[in-house]
Order: structure tokens, then sequence, then C-alpha cells
């Protein structure tokens, strides 16, 4: 059985296309080959490695990566923007792709607080990413794994 690729994108790849990607694999994983980059990525922020520890995700094999490493090198049944940047500066004609999709979630990186405000828009921006994906799959009928 193939599986439909599926690439979420933001700017830095360091919190919302990683927690986007970690949770689509988790809940459809058997549906989906999944994978996340950013336009210019950052590397993984520590605040997004433990809200996604607190729900059982480990992230420890994930790491930044650029866009140019699928562009043009992979048939994607979906191209996801997860932030208003990448939807306006991803290129409007990405190579190869069935289905583009924008998902606008605030960026928990460039939030002021105290750390453990901090650490709370990181979680708010976790819950509504996996409520997201949640309601998507619902709208295909693919159940959870």
């Amino acid at each position: 059985m193939n599986k439909t690729r599926v690439l979420f994108l933001c700017t830095g790849n360091s919190a919302r296309s990683q927690i986007a990607e970690a949770l689509l694999r988790k809940y459809a994983g058997d549906k989906f080959e999944v994978y996340s980059a950013g336009l210019e990525p950052k590397g993984i922020n520590p605040l997004t490695k433990q809200v996604m520890q607190e729900i059982g995700i480990s992230l420890e094999d994930h790491y930044s990566k650029h866009v140019s490493e699928y562009m043009g090198k992979l048939h994607l049944g979906y191209l996801i923007t997860v932030c208003s940047v990448a939807e306006e500066k991803c290129p409007a004609t990405f190579p190869d792709i069935g289905h583009r999709l924008h998902w606008s979630f605030e960026d928990p990186t460039a939030f002021y607080g105290s750390d453990n405000e901090k650490l709370q828009k990181f979680r708010e921006v976790r819950d509504q990413i996996d409520k997201q994906i949640k309601n998507w799959l619902a709208q295909q009928s693919i159940k959870e794994t």
C-alpha cells in the first residue's frame, strides 16, 4: 500500500511543523508518510520537545530541515503550511503536489513572557494543532490509530 505523503511547512521548522508532523504520524502513520520543513530552519526549540514529551511523543530523532530537501524530489499528496509567513513565501507552483492547505497557527517561539507563560503558549499551540489534525482526519473519514 502506498502511503500519501504530507509535508508540513513553516518558517523555522522549530515548533509548529514539528508538532504537526509528530501528531499526524501518531494518529495516522499507517496512512501517511509525514515530513516537516522550514523556509529558514532554526533547530527545534527545547519547549517544542518538552510539550510533546508531556503527551508521550519524543522528538529526539527529529531535526530541522530546509524545504529544498523535498521540493521537486517527492510527490506530495498534501503540502500544509502552518504559518502565514510560509504561506506567503512558499512558491505558488510548488512542484509535484496534489493538494495545498493552509492552517495558520500563532508562532509560540515569538511569544514574550515568563518561562511559565512561554511554556503555556507552546501547550496552547500544540493543542490547537492536535485539534486541527483530528478534525482533518475525521473529514477524510480516517480513524486514528
